[in-house]
């Protein structure tokens, strides 16, 4: 099985839909050096819906999340959204699709995912997808834990580990880059890239 990956990343996404057995490759508009599969450097507006027909059979898009991102909360600034050309670039292939973003995107019906759902993930990171087939979350969402914090104002601050607790993986920088990495289970990235990808967890059970 075939899947095109649009704006593909550093590939989380990716390497999930990889594990779960399909033969990935990534479409980004910037060069993704370490992106580890097929890759085509490309605008997702230009791609053509029977091109993408015609070489996979599943697609697969985070589109960009500015507009929806607590980014465009804290500056004020308006950014373009994406979202509805992407979802009808997806819908014109007639293929399976799924749509991935960040809470507050105007996804359709969306599963929710968050790490704790997912045993051996230690990552707090909420996810949306919105698919034409039906999607099932793996399980309970529990109550999120304490995560590992380097703020001297957190009352749990120096209490906990950040090899075993929880992360919040962001821009914020409340953990080392190698302890991020292992909570999310992506041992590729920077850290700047890992601030932006979700864990190959999520996708793999959407993948299979």
């Amino acid at each position: 099985m075939r899947l095109l990956d649009i704006c593909c990343k550093a590939g989380g996404a990716s390497a999930g839909y990889a594990a779960a057995g399909f033969t990935v490759t990534g479409v980004n508009r910037e060069p993704q050096p370490r992106y580890p599969y097929e890759f085509i450097q490309a605008d997702l507006r230009d791609l053509a819906p029977a091109w993408i027909a015609a070489n996979f059979d599943a697609v697969t898009a985070s589109p960009p999340c500015w507009a929806h991102s607590d980014l465009a909360h804290r500056t004020g600034r308006e950014y373009e959204d994406f979202i509805p050309e992407t979802r009808a670039l997806l819908q014109a292939t007639g293929l399976p699709w799924v749509i991935e973003n960040v809470e507050g995107a105007p996804l359709i019906d969306p599963l929710v995912l968050c790490g704790t759902q997912f045993p051996g993930l230690r990552v707090i990171r909420h996810r949306l997808f919105e698919s034409n087939i039906q999607l099932m979350a793996p399980g309970h969402h529990p109550e999120h834990p304490l995560v590992y914090t380097r703020d001297k104002r957190k009352r749990h601050y120096g209490r906990l580990d950040e090899w075993t607790a929880f992360v919040s993986v962001t821009g914020g920088g409340n953990s080392s880059k190698a302890a991020a990495a292992d909570a999310m289970g992506i041992d590729w990235m920077t850290k700047d890239e890992l601030n932006q990808a979700i864990p190959p967890a999520y996708t793999e059970h959407i993948g299979q």
